[in-house]
C-alpha cells in the first residue's frame, strides 16, 4: 500500500488519513518545536483566554476539567517562580514574555454539580477521599496539558514546556491557600529565530509503538 507524504527536516511525514490540511497539521505538529529563546512580544490575557476557551472543550473524566492555570507575567512573580526552576531553566522564565504554570486541582469536585450535573452525588462522595481526588485532577489535567499546548500553537504561538523544577516548592509559593498541584511550567511567546539549538529529532514509528489484538 503506498502512503503520501512530505519531507520535511530530513524526515518523512505520511498526509493521507488527515482531515486537515497540510498547512494545519505542520502548525499544530510537523513543524511545531519545543522553543527556548522568545521575542519581547506580548502575549495577552485575551490570546491565553481565547485558547483555553477552545481547548476547555476536550475530553476528561467525568467532564471534571481540572487543569488550573497561573498566568506569572510580573518581573516579582518571575523570580518567586525562577527560584523553583531548575538551573537549567531559570533565565527562560525570567525572559519568557509570560510563563504558565499548570497545576490539577483537587478540588474539582466542588464544580460537579455545574459540569456533570447527573453525577452530582459524586462531589460529596469524593470529599473524605482526598488521595483519590488527586490522583483524578492529575490524570484528567495531563491531558488537558497536551490539548493547551495544541491550542496554543493554533493560536500561532510558540511553546517551551518544562519539567525540570520543584513542584512541591512551587505549590508551597504560589498554592498553599487553593491546594493546586503543579505539573509543569510553560513558557509561552513567539520564538526568537529558530528558538532551538538542534535539529528535529527522529520519532518512533506507528509499527514501533501500536498492537493489535
Amino acid at each position: 500500500m503506498t502512503t503520501d507524504s512530505t519531507v520535511l527536516d530530513g524526515l518523512d511525514f505520511p498526509t493521507s488519513g488527515l482531515a486537515v490540511p497540510d498547512d494545519v497539521a505542520d502548525l499544530l505538529f510537523r513543524q511545531a518545536r519545543t522553543v527556548g529563546a522568545f521575542t519581547p512580544e506580548e502575549v495577552t490575557d485575551e490570546q491565553l483566554a481565547a485558547v483555553y476557551d477552545l481547548v476547555r472543550w476536550g475530553p476528561t473524566a467525568l467532564n471534571t476539567v481540572p487543569l488550573r492555570l497561573l498566568v506569572v507575567r510580573t518581573p516579582e512573580a518571575r523570580a518567586r517562580l525562577a527560584a523553583h526552576m531548575n538551573e537549567s531553566n531559570r533565565e527562560r522564565v525570567l525572559a519568557a514574555p509570560v510563563s504558565l504554570v499548570l497545576a490539577a486541582d483537587p478540588g474539582f469536585h466542588a464544580h460537579l454539580p455545574v459540569l456533570a450535573p447527573h453525577m452530582a452525588a459524586l462531589a460529596d462522595a469524593l470529599e473524605p477521599q482526598p488521595e483519590q481526588r488527586e490522583q483524578m485532577a492529575r490524570t484528567s489535567a495531563l491531558l488537558q496539558v497536551g490539548y493547551l499546548i495544541v491550542g496554543l500553537r493554533a493560536a500561532g504561538l510558540d511553546v517551551g514546556p518544562m519539567s525540570g523544577m520543584d513542584a512541591h516548592g512551587i505549590d508551597a509559593e504560589f498554592f498553599a491557600e487553593s491546594g493546586w498541584r503543579s505539573l509543569l511550567v510553560v513558557n509561552v511567546g513567539r520564538r526568537d529565530g529558530v528558538g532551538t539549538p538542534h535539529p528535529r529529532a527522529a520519532r518512533l514509528d506507528y509499527d514501533q509503538v501500536a498492537r493489535t489484538v
